[in-house]
């Protein structure tokens, strides 16, 4: 029989004193919130990271490709790329789709209106998956009549309600250009993105009209968007991306085209790491105090043990089988509390959050079952590494003035 094991698990579960009965329940309970809240913050900052990057990244793809000038408005340089040069960007490994755009400033004028936008132009063979996930009215731009395509777009939720328009309704767009053109366009679809910043700026019609209203010929672009099957591996593909590109054309990865967003979602890393070093300091201050007072009420116990011939550290052993216990019974309790409520919000995105300030209007969970595994590992080890320092404290104890303690 395991003796330190056995006299731990009597002290643990059917200890009749009522203050280390109380120190216990703290110890135990500082532990299921450390722990639940570092599983919670870990997968909340993940499911914020994961969803505004996805959402970015289905807008503008992952590496954006345009002319390398000293032009800084919205209104691309066309860019002309050899079928070699597109054939050798496409089969580059990690590439999953290359395809063209062009933008350029317009000014909506309907219902007494003005809005200051950027068409998006895009062709037929545009990637519509992820823009049909956020559609909330209509259908994408049908190409199959090239002429009617030129008249159809798609407006954002955010101008939508701005200028009073839905699904159906015409204005007129105004160029600002030489000489000045307008054009008619019916909106076709309305999509909600969710953030902001592009909600507010784009809308998206026929790439074949900035063409000519730009008079550019068909195989000239404003630029082009790539996607890459996994976005953890965005620099290594971008640097392969600009070793293919002529030297008058750029290559941007999309973190660099939204910086703003990007480096506001890095700092979330810093707010995790800050976080998860106060709840693991919190747990192991917990279960240093219940050691301690745990160790102190089994004064007389530890002196009659060192009289009958026990080691110091057979007794050290003694109470940290009891704080394994304990720390075991608190990481139950705390991987139930923070697995629980990311199931649960995950299910029913019951905590919401300001679109406006959030790209989002509920809270993003993303479970990653290695990060909880590492949180779990990490809050064992770095509790029970802590509490060696004050198991010490047995050694230093008189087996006489022990017993003789009350």
């Amino acid at each position: 029989m395991n003796l330190p094991s056995f006299i731990a698990g009597r002290i643990t579960f059917k200890s009749q004193r009522s203050f280390s009965k109380l120190s216990v329940r703290i110890a135990i309970l500082g532990i299921m919130l450390g722990l639940g809240v570092m599983i919670i913050s870990v997968a909340i900052v993940k499911g914020f990271k994961g969803e505004i990057t996805s959402k970015i990244r289905g807008f503008a793809g992952d590496i954006i490709i345009n002319k390398f000038d000293l032009n800084t408005s919205q209104e691309n340089s066309k860019i002309h790329l050899t079928a070699d040069t597109l054939q050798n960007l496409q089969h580059l490994r990690g590439v999953e789709l290359v395809q063209p755009y062009a933008s350029k400033p317009g000014i909506i004028n309907v219902n007494n209106e003005v809005e200051g936008v950027v068409l998006k132009g895009v062709d037929k063979n545009y990637n519509w998956q992820y823009f049909k996930s956020i559609m909330v009215n209509g259908r994408a731009i049908n190409f199959s009549d090239p002429e009617k395509s030129k008249q159809e777009i798609l407006i954002s939720q955010y101008t939508a309600n701005r200028l009073k328009l839905k699904t159906g309704d015409d204005f007129l767009m105004y160029f600002v250009q030489q000489p000045l053109r307008k054009r008619k366009f019916t909106i076709v679809g309305i999509y909600d993105l969710g953030v902001e910043d592009v909600d507010r700026m784009y809308v998206i019609g026929d790439l074949s009209l900035i063409q000519r209203l730009n008079n550019w010929q068909d195989n000239e672009v404003g630029g082009y968007e790539i996607r890459i099957h996994d976005f953890n591996k965005l620099e290594k593909v971008s640097a392969s991306v600009a070793d293919n590109l002529p030297f008058n054309i750029k290559s941007y990865p999309v973190t660099e085209y939204y910086p703003t967003i990007f480096q506001w979602l890095s700092l979330l890393d810093v707010n995790t790491q800050v976080i998860l070093v106060l709840m693991l300091a919190v747990a192991v201050i917990n279960m240093i105090s219940a050691l301690l007072i745990i160790i102190l009420e089994r004064t007389n116990m530890i002196g009659i043990l060192k009289a009958l011939g026990s080691s110091n550290w057979k007794i050290r052993q003694i109470f940290l089988y009891n704080a394994a216990y304990l720390i075991s019974l608190g990481m139950i309790l705390g991987n139930a509390l923070g697995l629980g409520f990311c199931l649960l919000q995950a299910k029913t995105h019951l905590f919401k959050l300001d679109e406006a300030s959030y790209y989002m209007n509920f809270v993003p969970v993303e479970l990653d079952l290695t990060d909880v595994l590492l949180l779990n590992i990490g809050t064992l080890i770095f509790c029970m590494l802590a509490l060696l320092l004050p198991s010490v404290l047995v050694s230093r104890i008189s087996p006489v003035k022990a017993i003789a303690f009350k």
